[in-house]
């Protein structure tokens, strides 16, 4: 970019009109601030490097010109195709002529707008604890300070006395040398005296390359050897004038020794792999075994032992008299797990019974930490004898930790086993290895070398594997270290590493990042370590230095320039001192952490608020926080917070905050589930505690069709038949798409849109059919790889060529003879610039139809259960996993769906949503219902852009004729005035994502509801009556986006229109357009008819798969028959209890005992079959110590056996 770092291309002090690398969001914004037609500024181009876009207000709207540099480096204004543009030697030069009236520009040049001079910053050194930053370590992975191939420093050259030694000789003894030349002398005696001073590290340096040589020449060369012992001999003997001979000589021999010694072993290795081939083949070094172990269910009545090694899950049962009953089952028998959402360590495992049939049996682990390392150990089995030469998912360990510049201990285990606070794993599964290790460290003041050798010998203490380094990147003390199992060292490829500087100026490197990208087989990974800038009060700066690196950090596919690193890879995990603080009184922060009391802490976490104002991080993910903050420690101990510091500008405090974070963020559809996120609680050499995070992830292979290349009968194709986007621009530009995929040969465009419509200045709503829309062709044909492709879309201008926001899309849910739904955000430069939907299909041929099931599908979440557990939010996370609505319109053949349908029209009648109603939250806050206490918003905010004069219409305001009479709220229930916080409609709402553990990721509220801004309402188009075939979208005229000035009464769609009363100002009553855009894509439309010759494999992947953190699986068919006979599987002495009642909160309230009810589920009893065998101890541990109610339960339980 022409300014794009350092020093300008217009000289250090450029034109006030000249931004430099302003966004084009920003850009458009400080025109619109101007308001007068004919105000400009320059900035430089985000399409083409060392190209300029001159922007241009007229008449409300945005022109863009793009500024290009011929081949002799003159400037001139891109024109139509046959017009001779007007070159420039400068850019001022071309501004003063457009200056001029009639040049041929929309307006002329009248006003220019000035860029914003930012504020010197503060020193930000390190966390204030240090008065200047530190130097960066001098390591083989960073030149130092102001060094660079190009530019050497002036320090370098004296280093070894040369440039002194020089200057010496040429004033003094050179006059010497001239005297003995005229008096006949044949020798220079003093400059061979000043060579050989000079050239004495030399000369150390060859005897130490050569003497590390003369072991190799022994090997592989003997009479290299000869020649360089006696070299090195006669260097220790000789002196004086034969030295500088004796080093060239020496010299010579290295330069021969060097080219020849690698063929010479070649050959030697060759002849002795020949004598040597009937040997037998050396030993591999495995990792220890996995011992078998055992699990404690059921109240104690059931065992289970796993047998990685053996392959087999043994379940045994306590029978009476002390008896058991045994039951193996090998690997391929055990068909599937399922977990359940409600009771967090109740787990379904269904067991194939013949070839017909499987059965289904739960059991109730002591805790959900056992349940999950139950999980991982079948897991870990399933892989271990899976028949897949490639593995199908990878274990992903993360750390990082700012070491407060001193190095670490020599006992790093606890940070590597996962061991400490938070969410950890549990001892049984502590030990396995994971197959990548990836370290972020901050003021790390070791070098590379060393450090990374010390994370060798630490991983091989505790694993006896010797990890591989496959990328080291430094910048100053923020360092990255990636380490792979050797096993899987060959599936790794396209490394790259990069770094970012946002320290002072951006020029320093004690801030910023270093990012380590690459493929694991077909799945991409990126990891960015960085270190933001500190203070409290320093939330904008931190803001800004993650936008910095969002944009600047070179990793990845550089055929996706267009976006940023947060779309460039399958999975992207973010690490490091983030830096962010708690705003909280001191003492109030303490006495929550004394009770261990961290959600109210949380709640003031600066990280997460700015999330939800969608400010950083956009629709990253992170784990639940169930550990204290790990910053400001003091050091040597854990037990005490430090968080003041007296400095020369006063008192400095620094309040406990969880400033050391792991978050992700994944394309749709894509397997990810953290089992683990804590931080260590013995390691106090830092005032930072180490953080660990692993992760369990779903990899592809490099897919080999066993087919061949499909004939053009066989052609897979991805059609669109429309897209409509709404973006945030003042511009009136024509658009077109980009579409770029691992799956196309090159990247394709679209024509440009064909239809264009606003209603508001600030935002444009522009359209394709499927004439202006290309047909991809994949490369492969095959639906197993299909399954696992993602495209990537890029809304571009045609003035500019410049992206207007970026996003990805599943191809997995679009596979199908049906064209279906999808609609999705677009974001820009870490923002959010409007939305996305349309309608696709990817047609596979039924030759390529053959699939099979991943590994990670092999578990499942359990979805017959209602509602989440007590007192957890069921809010919609904000994580990489939920921007992409699969279209509702696949029916399901398995027993699920009807299940998880009910549940949803159960849960719809129960909120008294209806078909079309409001969906609102309420925000929990002290300010709710007070506009004065809620802040003024601003248009321009990248969060949420208001629309300025249309006030947030209250539920309460809205006549009856706009409701319809299903979507009236019920009897008793009132809608929260000002439409309350907004929560995506019941029908294409996304449960709450669990990880692993069922915990639920911490939320971040889906539609930047928790921002200060005022009541964002949702609204639903209402359901048309029809049921016929008809368009995919309703006529767009229908859909018109509020006008920008004040009117009567505006619409959007049929469902929001204003009232009477919404003259008021706008600061509670105002409505975010974003949100507002994104009710286009609300609508609900009724299924058109599946294709018959849909592939069973692809049905019901549209049942709200998004809101799962695995892909879709194809629902057993079997007969998962719990109400069977249990003989032939469990012995005769089980049975299957058959209560009437559904449930055992039913069974309660039958008996007149609905109290006992959650006791009884809090201890496991929450299945009616596990009643049969429940005791009076049970019972009293369930808090029922009444006897008579003890006898009626037990009498009813024995009734019904």
């Amino acid at each position: 970019m022409a300014g794009g770092g350092g020093v300008s291309p217009l000289g250090l002090a450029p034109p006030l009109w000249y931004h430099r690398d302003l966004s084009r969001a920003a850009a458009e914004e400080l025109l619109a601030r101007a308001g007068r037609d004919g105000s400009f500024l320059v900035r430089d181009s985000e399409s083409v490097n060392g190209a300029y876009a001159l922007c241009v207000l007229f008449q409300k709207h945005v022109h863009t010109y793009r500024v290009l540099p011929d081949e002799e480096g003159f400037l001139a204004v891109q024109t139509s195709q046959g017009v001779q543009p007007k070159r420039f030697k400068s850019l001022p030069e071309l501004v003063l002529l457009y200056l001029q009236p009639s040049q041929g520009l929309v307006s002329t040049l009248l006003y220019p707008v000035d860029r914003e001079e930012s504020i010197p910053e503060d020193r930000d050194y390190s966390d204030g604890e240090d008065e200047k930053p530190p130097l960066p370590p001098r390591s083989a992975s960073t030149p130092p300070t102001g060094s660079s191939p190009e530019t050497p420093t002036d320090s370098a050259p004296a280093a070894n006395g040369l440039s002194t030694i020089s200057h010496e000789y040429l004033k003094g003894s050179y006059a010497l040398d001239l005297q003995a030349v005229k008096q006949g002398a044949s020798s220079l005696p003093h400059l061979n005296k000043t060579l050989v001073s000079s050239c004495k590290r030399l000369n150390g340096e060859v005897d130490k390359v050569l003497s590390g040589l003369e072991i190799l020449s022994k090997v592989f060369d003997q009479q290299s050897a000869f020649i360089v012992s006696k070299m090195i001999q006669q260097s220790v003997n000789q002196g004086g004038d034969q030295e500088l001979e004796n080093l060239v000589t020496k010299l010579a021999i290295l330069k021969d020794l060097l080219s020849s010694i690698e063929k010479k072993a070649l050959k030697a290795v060759q002849d002795m792999s020949l004598s040597t081939l009937s040997s037998p083949p050396p030993l591999t070094h495995h990792s220890k075994t996995i011992p078998v172990q055992a699990f404690e269910v059921h109240s104690q009545k059931h065992s289970l032992s796993v047998d990685v090694e053996g392959g087999k899950l043994v379940v045994m049962k306590k029978m009476k008299d002390n008896q058991e009953d045994w039951n193996t089952f090998t690997h391929h028998k055990i068909r599937q797990l399922i977990k359940s959402q409600r009771v967090q360590n109740k787990l379904g495992i269904v067991f194939e019974k013949d070839k017909e049939k499987s059965q289904r049996k739960d059991f109730i682990f002591t805790s959900s930490k056992k349940r999950e390392a139950f999980c991982q150990l079948l897991q870990l089995m399933k892989n271990k004898h899976s028949n897949q030469d490639e593995p199908d998912m990878i274990s992903i360990y993360i750390g990082t930790w700012n070491m407060g510049s001193v190095p670490s201990p020599k006992a790093v285990g606890s940070w590597l086993l996962c061991r400490g606070l938070g969410k950890t794993l549990d001892e049984m599964t502590v030990t396995i290895p994971h197959d990548l290790y990836v370290f972020g460290t901050q003021e790390n003041s070791v070098c590379d070398r060393e450090w990374v050798d010390s994370l060798r010998t630490a991983l091989k203490e505790h694993t006896e594997l010797d990890y591989k380094p496959i990328a080291v990147q430094t910048l100053w003390n923020i360092k990255i270290a990636v380490l792979v199992k050797p096993e899987h060292e060959n599936r790794i490829s396209h490394v790259g590493v990069s770094s970012v500087k946002t320290g002072i100026a951006n020029t320093l490197g004690n801030k910023g990042a270093v990012g380590v990208s690459f493929m694991f087989n077909g799945t991409s990974f990126g990891f960015v370590n960085c270190h933001l800038t500190s203070g409290n009060e320093k939330i904008a700066r931190r803001n800004q230095n993650y936008l910095d690196i969002l944009r600047l950090l070179s990793l990845g596919d550089k055929q996706l320039s267009s976006f940023d690193i947060s779309l460039r890879f399958t999975h992207l995990f973010w690490l490091g001192d983030l830096n962010y603080r708690l705003d909280m009184d001191i003492q109030e922060i303490l006495n929550y952490i004394n009770r261990k009391e961290f959600d109210p802490l949380l709640k003031v976490d600066q990280l997460n608020l700015e999330r939800e104002k969608n400010k950083v991080f956009l629709r990253f993910a992170e784990e639940e926080i169930s550990y204290p903050p790990t910053y400001r420690y003091e050091r040597g101990s854990r037990d005490t917070y430090v968080w003041q510091k007296q400095k020369a500008t006063g008192m400095r405090t620094n309040v406990p905050s969880w400033c050391d974070r792991i978050l992700w963020k994944s394309y749709p559809e894509t397997h990810i589930v953290c089992n683990s996120y804590g931080c260590t609680d013995d390691m106090v050499t830092s005032d930072h505690s180490p953080v660990f995070g692993t992760f369990e992830v779903g990899v592809t292979s490099q897919f080999v069709s066993k087919k061949g290349l499909p004939k053009s009968s066989e052609q897979a194709y991805i059609e669109f038949e429309n897209i409509e986007a709404i973006v945030k621009t003042a511009s009136r530009t024509k658009f077109f798409i980009e579409f770029y995929s691992t799956c196309l040969e090159e990247f394709k465009k679209s024509y440009e849109n064909d239809s264009q419509s606003s209603d508001n200045v600030n935002f444009l709503r522009v359209g394709w059919t499927n004439k202006q829309l290309t047909t991809l062709k994949p490369l492969l044909s095959e639906i197993e790889y299909l399954q696992d492709q993602h495209l990537l879309l890029t809304v571009k201008s045609l003035d500019g060529y410049e992206s207007y926001g970026e996003c990805v899309l599943a191809l997995k849910s679009m596979i199908g003879s049906t064209a279906q739904q999808f609609h999705t955000y677009l974001s820009h430069r870490g923002e959010e610039t409007g939305n996305i939907r349309g309608s696709m299909r990817v047609r596979v041929p039924a030759e390529r139809m053959g699939t099979r099931e991943r590994l990670y599908e092999w578990i499942s979440v359990d979805k017959d259960e209602t509602g989440g557990p007590k007192g957890r939010s069921t809010l919609p996370p904000r994580s990489g996993h939920d921007y992409v609505k699969p279209s509702l319109t696949r029916k399901d053949v398995g027993a699920e769906l009807g299940k998880v349908s009910e549940e949803v029209e159960r849960s719809t009648k129960e909120e008294g949503t209806g078909s079309c109603c409001v969906c609102s939250r309420a925000k929990q806050d002290s300010a709710e219902g007070d506009p004065s206490t809620c802040k003024n918003n601003s248009y321009n905010n990248p969060a949420y852009y208001i629309l300025e004069g249309v006030p947030n219409q209250s539920a309460a305001s809205l006549s009856s004729e706009l409701l319809p009479t299903s979507c009236s709220p019920p009897a008793g229930k009132t809608l929260p005035p000002g439409g309350g916080r907004g929560k995506p409609p019941s029908g294409s709402s996304q449960p709450r994502r669990h990880n692993s553990a069922g915990h639920p990721v911490r939320p971040i509220s889906e539609e930047g509801s928790q921002d200060d801004d005022g009541s964002v309402g949702y609204w639903r188009w209402p359901t048309p009556p029809s049921l016929k075939p008809r368009p995919l979208y309703p006529d767009l005229a229908e859909v018109k986006i509020p006008a920008a000035n004040p009117s009567p009464a505006f619409v959007l769609g049929e469902g929001f229109r204003r009232g009477a009363g919404g003259a008021g100002g706008l600061d509670d009553q105002s409505c975010s357009v974003l949100q507002m855009a994104r009710t286009l894509s609300e609508s609900e439309y009724p299924p058109p008819p599946r294709a018959p010759s849909a592939h069973p494999h692809l049905r019901g992947q549209g049942l709200g798969d998004a809101c799962r953190t695995f892909p879709p699986r194809a629902p057993i068919t079997e007969s998962i028959a719990e109400d069977l006979p249990e003989e032939a599987l469990w012995g005769s002495s089980s049975s299957s209890l058959s209560v009437g009642e559904s449930s055992v909160g039913e069974w309660l309230q039958s008996l007149g005992l609905e109290r006992y009810e959650e006791g009884l589920l809090h201890n496991g009893w929450d299945d009616l079959e596990f009643l049969s065998d429940i005791t009076e101890e049970d019972l009293e541990e369930a808090g029922v110590l009444d006897p008579s109610h003890k006898r009626i339960l037990l009498e009813s339980l024995r009734q019904q056996k």
